[in-house]
């Protein structure tokens, strides 16, 4: 088997991610050396590569599902938003410019050599490389200048699916609509469908699927079944409403993770609700930190302006009088320089000198250089590995105790590195001791492996997308392409 095949969605978290995850995955069993590609990302969720370049989380989880080394190549472009106006570009892994929606608009012609290039050299290397559209191909407004859908499709031969989410209702709408808006040339590309998240009978479903192939003459490759336990690591903050509590309301650990408006690298807490005992919710109010055993202040993409959001929604006090109270804290990387003495900010925010939450003995000053890179080093006497990705750089204070790269004060602690959660021994350490601070009765299992869990996770994902679609269509349509005769719906424009 040798081709590629485009996987795009009538909307942002369709299930581009996961359909192109599940089918990495099933070819990668059946011996296909397969690539993930996503030619223009957009999340602040990303991942660290080998030599350094960073790319988003969904590439480096479908890298893995393909059993290959995440690389530079699977996301040229990584467009990480500091605020609803402006985003940092990464380009082949290095952050390059932080633009505008308009001026990024007219960058888009000079990437996409880069897109291609990058395409291209998957290709040479690899028998089937999966593309992941960006959002929904139907954005016409966005269509001159696209590099992610169809302007990829046409210009790199890719074959197309469009996926899409039945549990939010209307998507045998969204799908014909999504076709019917294209111009010819763009509607030959695509070859037909899959349906996310489908709950309940399939004789139900099918005269409406029927009725969809014969008015588009296009084939429906099959229907994904709604699950709620795969927890694969996501895109961005949209997918936390399918987030789930795994524990469930007698946990014996409670964690409460701050959900701030950048939020960048949630799946930092992954390993943590992986943990048998633990429960892990995502909070917004003062309110739901009261029964917390361990609160966590994770990453962002803008730490001025959610430490600000963080002071007018009442959590910033909140979290002060936990912290004098004894009640277990951890910053990781954006939340950590939050709760720093003050934060010196010329380079994200531009708003100068700002007082942090003064949680901890240090300070921080943004460079404009990016600290971007693979850590390693050890705590609690075992070895620890992750990643670091930001531009404040944290200053302790002469005489404070140390926490992995950065520093502890009692029961709150700080740190730069992303991932940490995932070394099982670490992880078991420092929950022990977190629950002997809350007074929590739970005892962390020594039994769990979470590289075992995300295996599973991609196999059962796997399991999945072999069971409910038609994998030898599939097959056919990644090694020939689209079929010839493809009827062209009216475009009313």
């Amino acid at each position: 088997m040798r081709g590629a095949l485009l996987v795009a969605g009538t909307s942002s978290d369709a299930g581009k991610s996961v359909v192109v995850a599940g089918l990495c995955r099933a070819l990668h069993r059946q011996g296909v050396s397969v690539a993930p590609f996503k030619a223009q990302n957009m999340s602040n969720n990303s991942f660290v590569t080998a030599d350094g370049g960073e790319i988003g989380r969904a590439q480096a989880v479908q890298a893995a599902a393909a059993g290959v080394e995440p690389e530079t190549a699977m996301n040229p472009v990584l467009l990480k938003p500091g605020s609803d106006r402006h985003s940092q570009v990464v380009l082949l892994g290095r952050a390059v410019a932080e633009l505008d929606a308009l001026s990024y608009h007219e960058l888009k012609p000079r990437l996409m050599d880069v897109v291609l290039a990058s395409l291209d050299d998957l290709r040479s290397r690899f028998d089937v490389v999966l593309c992941e559209g960006a959002g929904s191909p139907a954005e016409i407004n966005l269509r001159d200048q696209d590099i992610a859908n169809l302007g990829l499709a046409r210009a790199a031969g890719l074959p197309t699916i469009v996926v899409g989410d039945i549990d939010r209702g209307g998507v045998l709408a969204a799908m014909f609509g999504t076709l019917a808006i294209l111009q010819p040339p763009d509607q030959s590309m695509i070859a037909g469908f899959v349906v996310n998240k489908f709950r309940g009978d399939g004789r139900v479903l099918q005269p409406g699927l029927t009725a969809l192939q014969e008015m588009t003459g296009r084939q429906v490759y099959g229907v994904l079944p709604w699950r709620e336990d795969l927890w694969l690591d996501v895109e961005d903050s949209l997918a936390l409403r399918g987030r789930v509590d795994p524990a469930g309301p007698e946990a014996g650990l409670r964690v409460a993770v701050i959900r701030l408006p950048r939020i960048s690298n949630l799946t930092d807490v992954d390993a943590l609700a992986a943990e048998p005992g633990v429960s892990v919710r995502f909070v917004d109010h003062p309110a739901q930190l009261d029964e917390a055993d361990l609160v966590v202040l994770p990453g962002t993409r803008a730490t001025v302006a959610d430490l600000s959001w963080l002071r007018a929604r009442g959590l910033a006090d909140a979290l002060v009088a936990r912290a004098r109270a004894g009640g277990p804290l951890l910053g990781i990387c954006g939340g950590y320089q939050m709760m720093a003495r003050q934060i010196r900010d010329e380079v994200e925010s531009g708003s100068g000198t700002v007082a942090g939450l003064g949680l901890l003995p240090c300070s921080v000053e943004f460079s404009v250089d990016k600290s971007v890179g693979r850590t390693t080093g050890s705590e609690y006497g075992v070895p620890v590995h992750g990643y670091e990705i930001h531009h404040g750089v944290v200053s302790r204070d002469a005489g404070t105790t140390g926490f992995l790269d950065g520093v502890r004060r009692g029961a709150v602690w700080g740190t730069s590195w992303h991932g940490v959660m995932e070394c099982d021994a670490f992880r078991r350490a420092f929950l022990a001791e977190v629950a002997e601070l809350a007074g929590a009765e739970f005892t962390p299992s020594t039994m769990v492996s979470f590289a075992a869990v995300r295996r599973r996770r991609l196999d059962s994902l796997a399991d999945l997308v072999a069971d409910h679609l038609d994998l030898v269509a599939l097959g056919r349509l990644i090694c020939d392409g689209v079929p010839t005769g493809l009827p062209t719906l009216r475009v009313l424009r």
